[in-house]
């Protein structure tokens, strides 16, 4: 999985106003996980089906709906110029064939948006590019070059100077004795031409798939960008000249079109794809009753478009975002929207459950001893006006069990849930959003509540979970287990021990699971 390193104080200021938590408990919700953390940088990984996740703009973009601070689907701002014209020669038709390109002007470039923008450029070769086989991508400094341009081949013994190095060095040059040459030279086959991109002055702007000429480099002083894409299919290349936009726009900069003309070459028009999906169906996946204000609402905190006509919903999705092909797509969208805590819940009263809401603050008493759980642990508040709660939880489980102590003269069975916030030993101190459930009655099993957990994860997010048998000081010896997804710990699950039962003086048998929400839609 691709990494990328954020700055919170940066994202604050892309955002709106949000806070360090705020961003924090938010992230995972995006389908990022947390990798590490070290004062003002964050290190997540993110899915390469989501390159706009590559730079701290694209995730600003995700916050800020998921936040509601701005929703709705980015519109690209293309002024119109015919000023940037780019000629395809009929010689590159069974080469490379394909090239689109934008302009970007008046931004401000510093060493993190030149470091964001090749890590972006980077993870798009890998991602949609296939290794630069399908599409790649070239970042120039526009004011280095003279329009208008042609894409054409030339022979191998043509020479300019590359990127990175002062000196002239021919094709073949470049393709035996250079890392990026050995690495992609082969994506060119055995053909005596290869492709390249002039400029009206017959300098080399670019040697496609490989790399761009020296005189073009981007530095901390340039002011505009011309950015280009060649490939062998139309649809990924602006596929993939999208996310690069996007991403220049939300920076800052003006867009500017490109006028592409050659073969079967037309400049790309960047506009929104419509999906439609009826709201029948998806409440039917969800086994929910999401009125369409709602669902309407949840796609738009995905940046999605979403308009009702008659009994259908009718989505506008971004160029960007070419990861959504269909209803199923759109389904993972609302559940994004609408938020995995409002799902859960959803899911978890219509299974017969009710919600519980209980303070972070506990007391030992509760947390520790009566569970038999080590307390080498605690964090404890200092200032906190109850004498007895003065303990941050770091579990949901035991409140639960407590809940259902005050009720040993209800009627059973008794089943209850809850999602909030836990909190960790950290620097400072950590939190994560968890969630939890008990049923109690007489013919509570370990089956039963592995059913229930397995469908609140599957309605909607057809998330998948295992479990290996675990001792944990709250279950039964045998009877407790972790709870995985896709190979890794995000919980646990079990039959109540006997000890634990008595110490809350609850009179039948307890099953329950506690997992953490973080990192698990779309993981």
């Amino acid at each position: 999985m691709p990494v990328v390193e954020l700055s919170y104080s940066r994202l604050q200021k892309l955002v709106g106003k949000v806070s360090k938590k705020q961003i924090f408990d938010s992230l995972p919700f995006l389908g990022l996980d947390i990798e590490s953390e070290d004062n003002d940088l964050i290190r997540v990984e993110y899915s390469p089906n989501r390159p706009d996740y590559s730079t701290d703009f694209g995730i600003a973009i995700g916050l800020q709906g998921l936040l509601g601070i701005k929703t709705g689907a980015i519109k690209l701002k293309i002024q119109k110029s015919n000023d940037y014209a780019i000629h395809v020669e009929p010689t590159i038709t069974k080469i490379r064939p394909f090239v689109t390109g934008i302009i970007a002007k008046n931004g401000r470039i510093d060493d993190i948006l030149i470091k964001q923008l090749m890590a972006m450029q980077e993870d798009l070769h890998f991602g949609i590019g296939r290794k630069r086989k399908k599409s790649s991508i070239g970042i120039h400094d526009l004011d280095k070059i003279s329009f208008p341009l042609t894409y054409t081949t030339t022979k191998r013994d043509y020479a300019f100077i590359p990127l990175n190095s002062d000196k002239k060095l021919t094709v073949s040059e470049i393709l035996e004795c250079t890392d990026v040459g050995k690495d992609y030279g082969p994506i060119l086959g055995n053909s005596s031409k290869v492709p390249l991109i002039f400029d009206s002055k017959k300098q080399t702007v670019s040697f496609p798939p490989i790399i761009n000429a020296a005189i073009t480099s981007v530095t901390t002083k340039t002011r505009n960008l011309f950015v280009e894409v060649t490939g062998i299919n139309k649809s990924d290349i602006e596929d993939m000249l999208s996310v690069v936009a996007t991403m220049l726009q939300t920076a800052g900069f003006a867009l500017v079109s490109t006028k592409i003309s050659g073969g079967k070459n037309t400049s790309p028009k960047f506009e929104l794809k419509k999906l439609v999906i009826n709201s029948d169906l998806i409440n039917q996946i969800l086994g929910m009753n999401l009125n369409n204000s709602t669902i309407i609402s949840s796609l738009k905190k995905s940046r999605l478009d979403a308009t009702l006509k008659g009994k259908k919903i009718i989505c506008g999705v971004p160029s960007y975002r070419f990861d959504i092909f269909g209803p199923m797509d759109l389904v993972e969208e609302v559940v994004l929207g609408y938020g995995i805590q409002n799902s859960v819940s959803q899911t978890m009263i219509g299974l017969g459950f009710t919600e519980a809401l209980n303070s972070s603050l506990t007391s030992k008493k509760i947390l520790y001893d009566m569970t038999n759980r080590e307390s080498n642990k605690i964090i404890s508040v200092l200032d906190s006006k109850s004498q007895e709660h003065t303990i941050l939880r770091d579990s949901i489980l035991p409140g639960l069990l407590e809940n259902l102590s005050k009720n040993i003269h209800t009627s059973y069975p008794q089943k209850l849930f809850e999602t909030g916030t836990v909190f960790f030993q950290a620097d400072p101190i950590g939190e994560k959003t968890n969630f939890a459930g008990v049923s109690s009655h007489q013919d509570a099993t370990f089956t039963e509540i592995k059913s229930i957990l397995q469908s609140a994860l599957n309605q909607g997010f057809s998330l998948q979970i295992e479990t290996k048998t675990f001792s944990h000081p709250i279950f039964e010896e045998g009877r407790g287990a972790l709870i995985l997804f896709n190979g890794r710990s995000i919980g646990i699950i079990g039959e109540i021990n006997s000890k634990t039962i008595e110490n809350y003086k609850i009179r039948v048998p307890v099953v329950g699971f506690e997992i953490s929400l973080s990192g698990l839609i779309f993981d």
